[in-house]
């Protein structure tokens, strides 16, 4: 059920067009994604990665569904703002404390658009030598016209419109929501 329009108005006056995965839908694939997970690291340590803030809440529901031991530690970036489109221009604002040579790392991301975000974490993370780097991303729009790395993990192919809910913000509205809904 999308949220009464009285209530998007005090987030910013932004209304939801139309809910794109439903709450199910997703709780669905990320157990399923954590059986793929699971099987694909027999061995070694995995350190999941999130990649804050949009990928909180998958990160928490997936983690719980890998069924093997790991670590969790989060990186922090930021490229949007207040805006729909991203600025290009990525900032790392934390930086992971755990040790990463030799581990195997798995960089959880909500979203792929630009790709920008993505290919500098994965440089970033390059340099420190993991034993292997991977990426489960929640959604993935296909846009991106170069990636440093392909997402080995996808949550669902989404379409190329501003999505909003489970961890995906609009100027830091919308988090909330149990489900990924478009903005109109």
């Amino acid at each position: 059920m999308l949220p009464s329009t009285a209530s998007l108005k005090q987030t910013g006056g932004r209304e939801l067009k139309r809910i794109v995965f439903d709450e199910q839908t997703i709780a669905r694939r990320v157990r399923e994604l954590g059986q793929e997970i699971t099987v694909a690291y027999p061995d070694g340590e995995l350190l999941v990665l999130g990649l804050l803030k949009g990928s909180f809440i998958f990160l928490s529901d997936l983690v719980r569904r890998i069924e093997r031991p790991l670590q969790v530690d989060f990186l922090v970036a930021a490229s949007y703002g207040a805006d729909t489109i991203s600025s290009g221009n990525v900032r790392l604002l934390y930086d992971p404390e755990t040790e990463l040579r030799g581990k195997h790392i798995l960089l959880v991301e909500d979203i792929v658009d630009t790709g920008k975000t993505l290919n500098r974490m994965v440089s970033l993370l390059r340099e420190r030598a993991p034993r292997s780097l991977e990426i489960c991303a929640l959604l993935h729009k296909h846009l991106a016209q170069h990636l440093e790395l392909e997402p080995a993990f996808v949550g669902f192919d989404a379409p190329r419109v501003f999505l909003v809910g489970y961890g995906l913000d609009h100027a830091e509205n919308f988090r909330h929501l149990p489900y990924v809904a478009s903005l109109t």
